[in-house]
């Protein structure tokens, strides 16, 4: 990961899920995403997928690739569990 970027845990993730923080996040591939701004997240809820948490396993099936990511803002990195 870039050392530029700040970690966040899976409790700070979860914290932004549309509902108890201003900020939608979600986690992809060990990035965090900032969709605040996504009209496709709003309330923290795209299609059947929730915000504030690591989406990498769910979206194996999307019928998107990971190309949809590049529009979005990188703001951290999702710090492992130890």
């Amino acid at each position: 990961m870039s050392d530029n970027l700040p970690g966040f845990s899976l409790k700070q993730l979860s914290l932004r899920n549309g509902q108890d923080k201003p900020e939608i996040w979600i986690a992809f591939k060990g990035l965090i995403y900032d969709v605040t701004e996504s009209r496709l997240w709003k309330n923290g809820k795209h299609y059947e997928h929730w915000a504030g948490q690591d989406l990498t396993e769910e979206l194996k099936d999307a019928p998107h690739s990971d190309s949809v990511f590049e529009k979005l803002p990188i703001i951290g990195f999702l710090e492992s569990l130890k």
